[in-house]
């Protein structure tokens, strides 16, 4: 009895070490970390993604043939796990869609991956997850761990201390006008005929030219250019306009003189008026005008031209009907300047009177110190409710003063007045980058080149999209916390240090990029000076710069580490 027991124990011990040994040839043991490098090392935030390239290594042998593992990604941090992108790989003996890798020789192989970015998950750890079956098996293999910690820098970036686009005012302090009136005289004549003298169209310009000299707040001169139709010699026809020029600028200053006229005159003269007759050829409806301009481009003889346009017989009667006498002239123009408001002046009239601004008058003097700019831009919405401009200009006062759904709404108001307005586009793409819709902000501020800010606005967009080196690019000089936290983050630090060292206005961001400038650049005094300047202007910074691994090197040191404790 004895003995068939022990013969029984030795069979079941046998059988026992035989599973055993097929178990262990064809479980896969657990890989080393050494075979795995993680890029980059601390994961860093590129926008609103977490991206991580990993290469590794099976090594020779270890691969079954008839293995399937599928290796994912995963953040861990105190339970909580986000997953990233899986890649499936397999034996030689498997049919399906992995990549194959070689049991005898092994393989490398690279895996991208990105995670989407959960500001819960302060400083997680990254951990490669094997998921593993020998035909149809599970095989159970362990997390392996390949990093800690995550540089969020990039949240840094801030939409609410963009400039917002301002729409323009064509406010100018002096307007510049030019008003014509014509004199015609008969061929080869050079006295005023009292039918041109007596015309309504000189009449009205004279009236126009006495207006402004009486008015405090224009000022006038007047150009007289006397003419000659391009026939006949080029002699002849200096003359004649030299003395139509003489016969026009006097009848004018006595004209003047008469009605106490100070504004001065002064003269000229062309032989040949080539250039109008140009003019006047191509806006007319000529038959066969295209062979007289074929003519003066081919031509540049006066005497030559005027031969050539001669034979062209079908033509030339109307031309010498319609076109030639409107060159035989005397051109009058009256150059007016309107001085405008000044400042004063403006900054009076809001605080009073406002009936008589224009919408440009309110729109520039929104601009000026010691001026309610909300008053300014309220008025214009309620004296011009359909100019969009008082809109965008009043949602950008709100949206620079804290005030975002107002300043949303206004700058709505704007785009439905003009859908094209570059500058209304523009600002509700920063509205639509800080709701994450990135696409929708694209088509906006894609479309609002003209936008007096558009860079503020398309490096930020960069910055968003997690590209800071093409952002830092576009901010150009622009000089702001973001433009300077793009230049960071693309590894320019003497020139994010430049540039914040410029900000007028420094806030607690300024400091906290400063800080993190000096950490990168193991100044460790900058670090301490910064950290505490930023935690005075805004406390809450103490607590991100603790679990910050921008610092993580320096807590050991006694000052900075007392700091973020």
């Amino acid at each position: 009895m004895e003995n068939k027991i022990r013969i029984l124990t030795k069979s079941i011990i046998i059988v026992l070490f035989v599973v055993f040994l097929a178990s262990c040839g064809s479980k896969m043991k657990p890989l080393s970390a050494s075979l795995f490098t993680a890029t980059p090392t601390p994961l860093e935030l590129k926008g609103s993604k977490i991206p991580v390239t990993i290469n590794g290594k099976f090594p020779e042998k270890w691969f079954d043939k008839n293995a399937e593992v599928t290796i994912t990604p995963i953040l861990k941090l105190e339970g909580k796990e986000v997953w990233g992108n899986s890649t499936t790989y397999q034996g030689e003996n498997v049919s399906s869609n992995g990549i194959v890798i070689s049991q005898q020789h092994g393989d490398a192989f690279t895996l991208k991956s990105e995670f989407d970015y959960d500001p819960t998950l302060t400083n997680p750890e990254l951990f490669l997850r094997f998921t593993s079956k020998i035909k149809n098996k599970n095989v159970t293999l362990p997390d392996l761990k390949l990093s800690e910690g995550l540089l969020t820098t990039a949240t840094l970036a801030d939409v609410f201390t963009t400039n917002p686009a301002i729409a323009p005012n064509g406010f100018k302090k002096v307007i510049k006008e030019s008003y014509d009136a014509n004199i015609l005289f008969l061929i080869q004549q050079a006295e005023l005929r009292s039918s041109e003298l007596n015309s309504s169209n000189l009449d009205a310009w004279e009236n126009l030219v006495k207006s402004a000299n009486d008015n405090s707040k224009q000022n006038v001169n007047v150009e007289v250019v006397a003419y000659a139709s391009p026939d006949g010699g080029y002699e002849l026809n200096e003359k004649l306009a030299e003395k139509r020029e003489k016969n026009t600028t006097t009848y004018l200053n006595n004209e003047f003189d008469k009605e106490n006229v100070g504004a001065n005159v002064y003269a000229n003269y062309t032989a040949q008026d080539w250039d109008g007759f140009k003019k006047l050829i191509e806006a007319s409806s000529l038959q066969d005008k295209d062979l007289v301009l074929r003519v003066l481009s081919m031509y540049n003889d006066p005497l030559e031209r005027e031969r050539e346009i001669k034979n062209i017989s079908a033509i030339y009667k109307d031309i010498a009907e319609t076109i030639l006498p409107q060159l035989r002239r005397s051109r009058l123009v009256a150059n007016i300047e309107t001085i405008g408001k000044s400042d004063q002046e403006l900054k009076q009239a809001l605080n009073g009177n406002t009936v008589n601004l224009s919408a440009d008058e309110l729109l520039h003097t929104a601009e000026l110190e010691g001026v309610s700019a909300e008053r300014a831009y309220k008025l214009v919405t309620q004296k011009y409710p359909n100019d969009y401009r008082g809109w965008n200009n009043l949602g950008a006062y709100y949206f620079s003063n804290g005030l975002q759904e107002a300043a949303k709404q206004a700058f709505a108001k704007a785009q439905h007045l003009k859908p094209d307005a570059a500058e209304a586009n523009m600002n509700l793409g920063l509205f639509a980058i800080d709701n994450g819709e990135i696409a929708k902000a694209e088509q906006l501020i894609g479309g609002a080149s003209e936008a007096n800010t558009i860079n503020e606005a398309l490096g930020l967009l960069y910055l968003k999209k997690g590209d800071a080196n093409i952002a830092a690019q576009v901010f150009g000089n622009t000089v702001s916390n973001n433009a300077a936290l793009a230049q960071l983050l693309s590894k320019q630090y003497s020139e994010a240090q430049k540039t914040l060292d410029q900000l007028e206005y420094k806030d607690a961001t300024t400091y906290y990029l400063l800080a993190v400038v000096a950490a990168r650049t193991n100044n460790v005094s900058a670090v301490t000076s910064n950290l505490q300047k930023a935690f005075i202007n805004n406390p809450s910074f103490k607590r991100y710069a603790s679990t910050d691994i921008e610092f993580a090197k320096f807590k050991k040191n006694e000052s900075i580490g007392n700091l973020l404790k």
